[in-house]
């Protein structure tokens, strides 16, 4: 217990925040949790309802922590893949959302519980276009493919699945393992940035100091019959 609230104070401390008040539960399992207060000016919100057309798609961390953790629930991860999926939870977007900042992206949204396709896809409604997916383009944890490919899947890959399934166009076959990342949900997943491509060289700049790197996934084009394009 104490090495879990040591953890949770060190990220509050990096992020630039303070932890005030707090209360405990008497429970049957431990559970742990923050909400974060705090201001901004309206001015500089960064909605996930702004992507222009013609602007390219950033992805900040790779996909598959759901699956990970899944498989290390079940003890078939190794340790290099329990470490690189820890160190990949444990990464705040932080220098990322500071990169988003200096390239003054168009819009941006954090992949966390709905995936990548369930968050791209409110970034594609939100924003009234269509979101075009290079799916080679889209990194993906070392290991993850495999253990889909095994079922070894979380029961909400499959529900962001049938939230999507009737906004998204397949253009060419697609293994299901790739499908199950795509809709994997994430715990602290990357931020899925939509920058033009005016600025985007600054965005690239800024992100190869992200520990975790970076990818171009896709671009922003007309609305079309549907709102996701996996190609």
């Amino acid at each position: 217990i104490d090495r879990i609230l040591r953890g949770g104070h060190d990220k509050i401390k990096e992020a630039g925040a303070l932890l005030v008040g707090g209360h405990t539960v008497e429970d049957l399992e431990p559970k742990y949790g923050l909400s974060v207060t705090g201001f901004i000016n309206p001015k500089n919100v960064k909605s996930n309802a702004n992507a222009k057309i013609g602007d390219y798609l950033v992805l900040t961390k790779p996909l598959g922590i759901g699956i990970m953790n899944t498989a290390i629930k079940a003890d078939l991860v190794d340790s290099q893949g329990y470490k690189e999926t820890t160190e990949l939870m444990v990464l705040l977007n932080k220098l990322a959302k500071d990169a988003m900042i200096v390239a003054n992206a168009n819009s941006c949204t954090d992949i966390t519980g709905f995936g990548f396709l369930g968050h791209a896809l409110e970034m594609a409604k939100g924003s009234d276009v269509t979101i075009e997916i290079d799916v080679e383009s889209v990194p993906i944890i070392k290991g993850a493919r495999g253990f889909a490919s095994m079922g070894i899947v979380p029961g909400g890959a499959y529900s962001n699945y049938e939230h999507i399934k009737n906004d998204l166009e397949i253009s060419k076959d697609l293994p299901q393992d790739i499908l199950d990342c795509l809709v994997d949900p994430q715990t602290s997943g990357g931020l899925l940035i939509s920058v033009s491509e005016s600025n985007l060289d600054k965005l690239l700049i800024e992100l190869e100091k992200n520990p975790s790197g970076y990818s171009i996934v896709g671009r922003v084009v007309s609305k079309k019959d549907k709102s996701i394009l996996l190609k």
